[in-house]
């Protein structure tokens, strides 16, 4: 192995320790590398000192032990373990330790984007934060679908990635749960109202919509002493909870031939009642189920969310003054004149008139829209 005398700290070490130098008579450098960097240290602390900046004392990368990795943020030596992965550096690590790496992110989305809810925003919807305060002020601040809790969440087309509205959190979530699917929401309106291809087979079966509840034991004085003291601790869940029991639960599953009873598409898994008079109402899917307590279990609300998503609730209209406004019932209102709480008669009206009318039934001069998302603003075409 070569090796070569340091001009500098003056010792005789391998090559390895000295950069390559094509100019030299070796191709080696003159100085080996820790002193190449104490020379390059002076050099760039002299030059920001006299533009009076403070500048950090130097540290060598290889006085890191190995399996430690140096922070710069908080400028402990840490173990590896203790930083994130990123691909783009050579050693796969992140710079800075985890604590660290989440405020200096934090900091620089402030600094580049205003706010991390900003960048956010931008990110995952392509809108600004501006212009989503635009469009909650432009809803009266209110959820365009049920009309009562708060617009907080935005919401958007997974199939387009277009940002549609703001909505709450519940609307939000009940959308996802029933996979923007208009048609499964409606048929939960009518499987809510007693009114739809299950409450039919229901009336058949037993001569009602619905059966059990908690008051059951007494007008079935029979049911009570039925099979055997042994019983397992769903059919006391379920005695105790909804007026039924397993054998009742097992014929109610046999006449939905194991499907939800709400959509028939996915198989059925928890009981479902009515919360104000505790009959049971049938066995819906998971999602379903979810869906329509997210919904608030209020017909009115499934069909809403359903014209929601098909762009039927939501119109752009011309008011007395020659500006455009919002127009989220029917009967058309400003939704900025109407206080908060003060709902309630238009959402009778609108609820009773999506009742009536399905999308076939009118025909609206409904305007298309390029979306709002990375590529534009929401204007009509």
């Amino acid at each position: 192995m070569r090796s070569k005398k340091c001009l500098d700290c003056g010792e005789i070490k391998p090559a390895t320790e000295f950069w390559k130098l094509k100019a030299s008579k070796d191709g080696l450098a003159y100085y080996c590398k820790a002193c190449f960097g104490l020379r390059n240290s002076r050099s760039y602390r002299k030059k920001q000192g006299e533009l009076g900046k403070e500048t950090r004392a130097y540290r060598r990368y290889s006085d890191v032990p190995e399996g430690m990795k140096y922070c710069p943020q908080c400028e402990e030596t840490k173990s590896v373990d203790q930083f994130g992965r990123n691909r783009a550096n050579s050693s796969g690590l992140a710079n800075y330790c985890r604590p660290c790496h989440n405020v200096v992110m934090t900091a620089e989305r402030r600094r580049n984007h205003g706010s991390a809810r900003n960048y956010l925003l931008k990110l995952r919807y392509g809108v600004t934060e501006q212009q989503v305060e635009e469009m909650i002020a432009e809803q009266g601040s209110v959820c365009v679908i049920c009309l009562r809790a708060d617009a907080k969440h935005v919401d958007h087309d997974h199939l387009t990635g277009l940002v549609r509205r703001i909505l709450c959190f519940k609307c939000n979530g009940g959308l996802g749960q029933f996979d923007d699917d208009p048609e499964r929401m409606r048929l939960a309106a009518d499987y809510l109202e007693l009114r739809g291809s299950h409450a039919r087979r229901m009336r058949i079966e037993i001569g009602a919509p619905v059966f059990g509840g908690p008051d059951r034991v007494r007008w079935d004085p029979f049911w009570r002493s039925r099979g055997s003291s042994q019983q397992s601790s769903r059919h006391y869940h379920l005695r105790q909870k909804y007026g039924i029991n397993d054998r009742d639960a097992e014929w109610l599953l046999k006449v939905q031939m194991g499907q939800c009873a709400v959509c028939f598409d996915f198989p059925a898994e928890h009981v479902d009642h009515d919360h104000v008079s505790g009959a049971v109402r049938g066995m819906p899917c998971s999602a379903c189920n979810t869906g329509m307590g997210q919904l608030r279990d209020d017909p009115i609300a499934l069909r809403r969310a359903a014209d929601y998503v098909t762009g039927r609730l939501v119109r752009t209209v011309t008011g007395e003054d020659g500006r455009t406004r919002l127009s989220l019932t029917v009967p058309d209102v400003d939704p900025a004149s109407v206080p908060r709480g003060g709902w309630k008669v238009f959402w009778e009206q609108d609820g009773e008139y999506r009742k009536q009318t399905l999308p076939f039934d009118e025909e609206l001069d409904m305007p298309t829209w390029d979306g709002l998302g990375p590529e534009g603003a929401m204007s009509p075409v």
